[in-house]
């Protein structure tokens, strides 16, 4: 019996199930998540729009027709064609094209965001639904340890050493713990809801998650240097690339349109033309330049604002992510000195444990400080779970902030 007990009040063990590999919940949402799916799409019609910038203004086509002529002795015209192409400033088509490239570029940076974003929160849940099952198995091993200190109170109150209320106490303290095992087959159930629906897929599929997670013993070290690579900080990289191809367009813009076409008259015969050839076909040159160009200069400034906001925006992300990290790798170091301080008062209350074995040997056992006892080490070994769980969250979150 002081086997079974003390196999009973150790600290939990866990077992390996088969589970969904965290990668492949990742890749799954990855691949089928609504809002992927829409910066992707996003993505493509801004590639699209380089082919877009690479055209030329529409051909003009002119044709006239004398439907009423007047009574002249000189020829007439019966009819004209002409046709006419204005072309941009010598560049403008490629800094048009390098603007489009450098849009496509940023909206690239926001589909590398969204989804490591959708990754954070998948191993978000997926350790959430970790702590919940630990917590579950540690909550049936106490219910199975109390019932079998109901047997032991059951014999005691048989031989006198203990009263009917004892086993009350037992019995209640089970229903407690039942209690709270429902309580988190309901969480459980909101948080799968949440996952699946980041993977698009019915919420109540079940997600079978990991069993074992242990305390790493060493922690990865994580510079602020490494924020520099995050793509939310990339991303103003590329929106003022793309100011800078903006105001390189405005200038190509600001410059004047040449024309180049051609028109055909045909005339009607008159015996004052002498010559075989009597229509007429007239080359033609156009220049379109922008006397009023107060719109461009206003361009100019505005991108100047503008990469003076980005570079702003950029100092204030980075701050913004500096704090985050620091409060992340905090939170990690403090999970840490929190699992141990657990172990050693799982030990301690190991060794109460036994002596309470001893006193039930030699006929002298209290039952209320077996609960008070069993109450403690599930406090801990409930507190070394949360500690992991917020262990590998944090993790996850300096890995995003630093990778």
């Amino acid at each position: 019996m002081r086997y079974i007990i003390l196999i009973g009040f150790a600290f939990f063990a866990f077992t390996k199930v088969n589970a969904q590999d965290l990668q492949s919940l990742i890749q799954e949402a990855i691949s089928n998540n609504p809002q992927i799916q829409k910066f992707d799409l996003q993505h493509k019609i801004a590639l699209e729009k380089i082919n877009e910038a690479n055209s030329l203004p529409n051909t003009e086509f002119n044709a006239g027709y004398m439907a009423i002529a007047p009574e002249m002795e000189m020829p007439m015209e019966r009819f004209s064609v002409s046709v006419m192409q204005m072309l941009p400033w010598f560049g403008t088509i490629s800094a048009r094209e390098n603007y489009a490239e450098s849009i496509a570029d940023a909206q690239y940076i926001e589909v590398t965001i969204a989804k490591r974003q959708l990754a954070l929160s998948v191993s978000e849940f997926y350790y959430l639904l970790y702590e919940i099952n630990a917590k579950k198995e540690v909550l049936k091993d106490n219910i199975e340890l109390l019932q079998t200190y109901e047997e032991l109170a059951l014999n005691s109150v048989e031989v006198g050493q203990a009263s009917a209320v004892d086993v009350l106490r037992l019995q209640m303290r089970q229903n407690e713990l039942e209690q709270e095992i429902e309580v988190l087959n309901q969480k459980s159930k909101g948080i799968q809801a949440a996952l699946n629906s980041l993977m698009n897929r019915e919420f109540d599929k079940n997600v079978s998650v990991i069993s074992t997670l242990e305390m790493p013993e060493n922690d990865d070290f994580y510079s602020y240097d490494n924020l520099s690579v995050n793509p939310e900080l990339l991303k103003y990289d590329k929106l003022y690339e793309s100011v800078e191809q903006s105001e390189l367009l405005n200038q190509k813009e600001s410059g004047p349109l040449i024309g180049f076409g051609v028109e055909y008259i045909n005339q009607e015969n008159s015996p004052m033309i002498t010559s075989s050839y009597k229509d007429m076909v007239m080359p033609m040159l156009s220049l379109s330049i922008p006397i009023f160009n107060k719109k461009y200069k206003s361009q100019t400034r505005q991108n100047e604002l503008r990469m003076q906001e980005i570079k702003s925006q950029k100092n204030e992300r980075l701050n913004t992510l500096k704090a985050d990290l620091s409060q992340a790798i905090s939170e990690r170091n403090q999970s840490r000195i929190k699992f141990n301080t657990q172990k050693k008062n799982l030990k301690q209350a190991e060794n109460a444990q036994e002596i309470l074995i001893k006193n039930y040997e030699t006929g002298d056992i209290n039952f209320k400080e077996v609960l008070d006892i069993q109450e403690l080490q599930l406090k801990f070994q409930k507190a070394q779970i949360e500690s992991v769980k917020i262990y590998y969250v944090q993790s996850a979150l300096i890995n995003y902030l630093t990778n």
